[in-house]
Order: structure tokens, then C-alpha cells, then sequence
């Protein structure tokens, strides 16, 4: 605690402050990031959240209560960023002066003049409302405990992966008490879903291979089909989570096809399979039950590498 007091104090001596997310923005970093930039203007400082792409128009709702400031950036703070490479197209820019980094991955790797890195956090929101509360000044109001709890619930897939713990439930509820529209949040985040999303999980589930007698489990994802559903990246969010669902499987994998021969890796695993150890052997990395890569060839060479791989664990 006493190294995030560090951290607060840093950051109440900050002003004109970018605060970066990773590409392929979650609920997570953006909620972390736009709980923190609520804060510092709370503060009366000016501070702005730097994406990477444009965010799913599901999240929206964060931006709520975030006045557009226009500033010099003097200071540049990172959340939930566990890589350089992971700052996307903002990566040239920032990758050598970030201030503080902010971080729940374990295998973070981020050159940052001051780093927190808590990996028994289930999130990062988790961290940043520590922080806040360390921070003289910052109210729970009820947009900062929106944006904490979208970070909580997106990150433990509704509570309901091994990463939530009893603190994670403490949390979320002093952000529901502090008006957070957890309902809502759920609803949005995990029950509702446009007919072309639907169409998209047809096609997936269509897809579904079981591997190593039943103990691995692969979906693709390809361009041909984000097209004929319909649907852009804003609506791929969460399928990841399909091939773990099913009965006996140790390690779900999601294969998704990106430009120019890329494939965007998502690995689930059950039953205490490191995914991280697993997806550090392809130079990506996460948590134990979560983690993800990026391989480059054609589609049936990437199934033979991580299938070859996933023979060695399982």
C-alpha cells in the first residue's frame, strides 16, 4: 500500500495528463482509465484518455461526466497496458515517456518512470479505486463508480471467473452503493446483443473443433465472416469465453483473423492451466485463466502451433 500512496501523491502533483489504454479497448481500461481522468478533473486538472481504435459504441456511457479539455500533455499515465506493443498505433508516441504505469498482468513489461503492478488484482479497475481512495480530494461519485464497476464486472466475466475474489465483490459493492447502474452495466455488457452479433456466434459455434480428447477446444474467427454477419469489431467482444463453456475442456481458444495474415490469439483455460505460460511461448502473456498472443501465417498453420504446444500442458 505504501507504493500506491506513493503513486497517489505522484499524481496529485500532476497536471495536463494523457492516460493511455490498450488496442482493442475492454471494459476494463477504459474503465479504469476514465475513472482516473473523472478524478484528476475532480482535482481541477486537466487530463484526457488517449485510445487505441475506436472503442465499442457499448462503452460510450464512461465518457458521461469527462469534459473535452484541450492541452500541451505534460505527463502520460498508462492503465491495464502490460506492453509497449499493446499501445497499438499510440506506441511510437508514448512508448518512452510514460510517467506511471498502472497494471494488473503479472508479465508487464512497460518502461515507466513509476510502476504498480498488482497481479492478485482481478482487474485494474480494482487498483485505480485503491488509488483514488488514496487521493485527497476524489469523491466516489457516481460516474467514477460506473466506470470502476464496467472495469470489475467485464474483467471477472460478470463475476464469474477464478480471478474474482472477495475483494473484488467488497469493491463493486461501495460502487453500486455510490450509484453505479449495475444492472444496466450487466445487461449491456453481457445479455444484450444486435441481430448481426447473432448471426456472427452462428457462424462461430459452427466452427467449434475439439482437440486432444476433448481437453481442448478452438473457435475461428475470420474476416469472411465478420463481413457477411455484418458486424465490426466492436461486436467480437466476448466470444472467447465460447470454447471454455464446453464440458471437459482444459483450454479454450479463440483464433482470430486480423489483416495481412495475423491471427489475434485468445486463450481460457479451467482447472489452474497457466494460459499465460502458455501464450509467453507465441510472445504474448496475461493471467493464468486468461491470456492471448498474436501468431502470423495462414490459419492451418497456426492450429498446428498451438496445438503442438497445447499437447506439452495437456
Amino acid at each position: 500500500m505504501n507504493k500506491l500512496k506513493a503513486v497517489a501523491q505522484k499524481l496529485m502533483t500532476m497536471d495536463n495528463v494523457h492516460i493511455l489504454t490498450h488496442r482493442y479497448p475492454d471494459g476494463d481500461t477504459l474503465g479504469s482509465a476514465y475513472a482516473l481522468c473523472g478524478a484528476l478533473q475532480q482535482l481541477g486538472k486537466k487530463a484526457k484518455v488517449i485510445t487505441s481504435g475506436e472503442p465499442a459504441k457499448k462503452y460510450a456511457f464512461l465518457k458521461k461526466g469527462i469534459r473535452e479539455q484541450n492541452f500541451e500533455r505534460k505527463y502520460v499515465v498508462s492503465v491495464d497496458v502490460a506492453a509497449s506493443s499493446l499501445l497499438g498505433e499510440n506506441e511510437e508516441e508514448y512508448k518512452d515517456i510514460i510517467d506511471i504505469c498502472i497494471d494488473h498482468h503479472g508479465t508487464n513489461s512497460i518502461e515507466a518512470k513509476m510502476k504498480y503492478i498488482d497481479a492478485t488484482s482481478a482487474s485494474a479497475a480494482e487498483i485505480v479505486f485503491e488509488l483514488l481512495g488514496l487521493m485527497t480530494g476524489v469523491i466516489l461519485n457516481e460516474h467514477i463508480a460506473t466506470c470502476i464497476y464496467t472495469g470489475l464486472s467485464t474483467d471477472t466475466g460478470c463475476f464469474r471467473y477464478t480471478n474474482t475474489t472477495p475483494k473484488t465483490h467488497l469493491i463493486a459493492a461501495k460502487t453500486m452503493a455510490a450509484g453505479a447502474p449495475w444492472e444496466k452495466i450487466n445487461a449491456e455488457m453481457f445479455e444484450i446483443m444486435s441481430p448481426a452479433r447473432i448471426e456472427l456466434q452462428k457462424l462461430v459455434y459452427n466452427t467449434l473443433e475439439l482437440k486432444l480428447n476433448g481437453k481442448l477446444a478452438f473457435i475461428v474467427v475470420t474476416l469472411d465472416m465478420l463481413k457477411k454477419a455484418g458486424v465490426g469489431d466492436d461486436e467480437v467482444e466476448g466470444l472467447a469465453s465460447i470454447p471454455r463453456r464446453v464440458e471437459g475442456v482444459l483450454m479454450g481458444i479463440t483464433i482470430r483473423e486480423k489483416e495481412d495474415g495475423v491471427f489475434k490469439i485468445s486463450v481460457r483455460t479451467n482447472e489452474g492451466v497457466d494460459a499465460s505460460a502458455y501464450c509467453s511461448v507465441f510472445g504474448g502473456g496475461g493471467h493464468v485463466a486468461a491470456s492471448g498472443c498474436t501468431i502470423e501465417g495462414t490459419l492451418d498453420f497456426v492450429k498446428e502451433a498451438l496445438i503442438n504446444e497445447a499437447e506439452k500442458i495437456l
